[in-house]
């Protein structure tokens, strides 16, 4: 079984073992924190990793970062904000959905759809491409539904 030198200071011991042992923190960030806790106490990457329920790779991408942090236990153990995938529709295109689903419908329907919409929207440039579902979901925050009367009455 291979193992690491990862040898721990004691205030970072005291303060990863506080951090497991209380405080509301994310359960990745607990399971990192005690990797690093199993390693300082001697344990292999296979049993560390066994111990935390953690892949042992997880193990070594946790030590190669604690050691490009110069051995900064809060920021190994911490995740960067993760940019995710840019929203395709942004207000300003959000904000032509609305006005397309209240204008008057294409000449021979009497009323706007979804797939309508979706396409008008791609036709007149505003964004690439959109699918239905998109529209709806755009709708559906601004509380809208296209045809939908809602003049107050409950339809009943």
């Amino acid at each position: 079984m291979k193992k690491l030198a990862l040898r721990l200071n004691d205030s970072d011991r005291i303060y990863l073992e506080g951090y497991v042992n209380k405080g509301t923190h994310s359960a990745r960030a607990i399971k990192r924190a005690r990797v690093l806790l199993l390693l300082d106490a001697g344990k292999s990457v296979k049993e560390s990793a066994a111990i935390a329920g953690v892949s042992q790779a997880t193990v070594y991408n946790l030590v190669q970062r604690h050691r490009q942090v110069k051995g900064s236990v809060c920021r190994a153990i911490e995740e960067k904000a993760r940019p995710g995938q840019p929203a395709k529709i942004t207000p300003e295109v959000e904000a032509h959905i609305t006005a397309l689903a209240c204008s008057k419908a294409p000449s021979g329907r009497s009323q706007w759809t979804l797939r309508l919409l979706s396409e008008k929207v791609v036709e007149l440039g505003y964004v690439d491409e959109l699918s239905h579902e998109a529209v709806r979901k755009c709708l559906k925050k601004v509380n809208s539904s296209p045809g939908r009367k809602n003049n107050g009455a409950s339809g009943r």
